[in-house]
């Protein structure tokens, strides 16, 4: 992974980026819906939260938009904390709703986040969004400029992001599996599976799952500070419906209730859509929009919702799960050949 930036192009750099991202989110949504039970469809809404976050507290304020101007790297931190301030402020339904009543309560998210963010003109510049400010570390800008070389391959602004992301990636995956394998995981693991036994055995339900949602909504937000940061460009359309929906689709065909299948769902639904669309002349079906066929976007839809039911029938572990049965059942074969 970190020889990545020394031999990819720009296009598979972004969609790598996207996909990094991606699993942050995934992880978060995986604590809240594989870990504990809890259905959300807001998830979207978090992203938001945290692209949004970002360029107003980094941002300096114009004639047209509004924004503190601060450095920012502090301007990251207050933007996933933001997040979570924001999850915070929700948690008290997401601590006495549960399954679909909590996925249709949290649906509103989404619908009252496109409002805010298309009528907030000077926070966030409405349908035509917002430029990002590149992140400025001091010692090192997230940018293309100034040139940065390293084993003579010059490191633009994805190549840098690049390091970043994956650091992150590997902190956020470093402290779910902590919550997981922990008290808190147990805990969590016991309302998901039989909440009445765990109110009886003194779970504090209702305080475990306000604290996830708080937790969840941080990740988001963090993933959504790493998009703002790809796309240089914040776009109210993208944190919509079909994205809450994706992140359904990603910890579902990863596995849910795993770190590991969280990432491998995210990098499944994030590069289908690239792959189909760089190699979509050589494929049967897949067509540019408009001339007869599939579009890469749809395709890739129709393929990874025939996945989730293939998961749901089949394989209820996912593909991390397969992955560990088929690992176990090699592993079971060289045992009885020795």
């Amino acid at each position: 992974m970190l020889l990545v930036p020394f031999y990819a192009d720009t296009f598979w750099m972004q969609a790598g980026l996207f996909a990094i991202a991606a699993a942050i989110g995934a992880i978060g949504l995986n604590l809240l819906t594989g870990a504990t039970g809890q259905l959300s469809l807001g998830h979207a809404f978090f992203l938001a939260v945290g692209a949004y976050g970002y360029v107003y507290f980094a941002s300096e304020s114009d004639n047209h938009f509004v924004g503190l101007g601060l450095p920012t790297p502090v301007a990251a931190i207050l933007a996933v904390l933001l997040a979570g301030l924001v999850g915070g402020i929700f948690s008290p339904i997401a601590g006495r709703l549960k399954g679909t009543y909590l996925g249709i309560a949290t649906l509103a998210l989404i619908f009252i986040g496109q409002h805010i963010l298309s009528n907030a003109e000077s926070v966030t510049g409405s349908h035509n969004g917002r430029q990002v400010p590149p992140l400025d570390l001091g010692f090192l800008v997230f940018d293309d400029s100034p040139e940065l070389v390293v084993a003579n391959v010059p490191l633009g602004a994805f190549e840098r992001l690049w390091f970043l992301a994956l650091i992150l990636l590997v902190i956020s995956a470093w402290v779910a599996r902590g919550v997981l394998r922990g008290r808190p995981g147990r805990a969590l693991n016991t309302i998901r599976d039989h909440e009445i036994a765990a109110g009886v055995m003194g779970v504090p339900v209702a305080r475990y799952r306000a604290a996830v949602f708080v937790l969840s909504s941080m990740y988001a937000g963090l993933a959504g500070v790493i998009l703002a940061l790809v796309f240089r460009q914040t776009v109210p359309d993208y944190f919509g419906i079909i994205l809450a929906l994706d992140y359904l689709a990603m910890i579902v065909i990863g596995g849910l209730g795993t770190v590991a299948g969280a990432m491998i769902g995210a990098v499944f639904i994030t590069l289908l859509p690239q792959v189909l669309t760089r190699y979509s002349d050589g494929l049967p079906l897949v067509a540019a929009p408009g001339s007869g066929g599939f579009s890469p976007a749809e395709a890739a839809r129709i393929i990874y919702g025939a996945a989730v039911v293939a998961v749901v029938l089949f394989l209820p572990g996912g593909l991390f799960g397969m992955w560990t049965r088929i690992r176990l059942a090699v592993a079971a074969r060289r045992h009885r050949a020795v």
